[in-house]
């Protein structure tokens, strides 16, 4: 992996729901070996179950700065991302490809990455994610437009 922009001396938290698992189990195991403190909110089977049980869990520890990033997915990553960006502080990107991945981090400094386990490889997930750690956001007149997003 590259080199992350993110604090790894705060976790990345991570969670699917059972369309996200087999993915979510693969990427834990990189981020692990390449030194992450991975907190897995879930879910641990195939079993079918509620995105949003996991994507709250794991938005939760990012909003309340418990986490530097977090990682999701589910089949189409809709309700991840729509889950996660009910909290402040959060700002989840669905992410399909390296392209709006990289415009994730570079223009909206998004916080956690939403991958559509359905829709895209393992290799171009475990792309994206390395991608999205490693990608500074670029400020400037991004980050005035980034201080509009959350409701005060």
């Amino acid at each position: 992996m590259q080199q992350t922009v993110f604090d790894k001396k705060l976790p990345l938290a991570i969670g699917c729901d059972h369309a996200g698992y087999e993915y979510k189990e693969a990427i834990k195991r990189i981020l692990s070996e390449d030194g992450w403190v991975v907190d897995d909110k879930g879910t641990f089977s195939t079993e079918s179950t509620d995105y949003p049980d996991y994507a709250h869990a794991a938005a939760s520890m990012v909003a309340d700065g418990k986490a530097s990033v977090g990682v999701l997915l589910c089949g189409s990553a809709n309700g991840v991302c729509m889950t996660a960006n009910k909290h402040q502080n959060v700002r989840a990107a669905l992410c399909w490809n390296e392209e709006v991945t990289e415009l994730a981090r570079l223009h909206n400094n998004a916080n956690m990455i939403c991958i559509p386990a359905r829709f895209v490889s393992l290799e171009l997930a475990e792309k994206m994610v390395d991608l999205f750690l490693s990608t500074a956001f670029e400020g400037g007149r991004h980050e005035r437009r980034v201080n509009k997003i959350a409701v005060q």
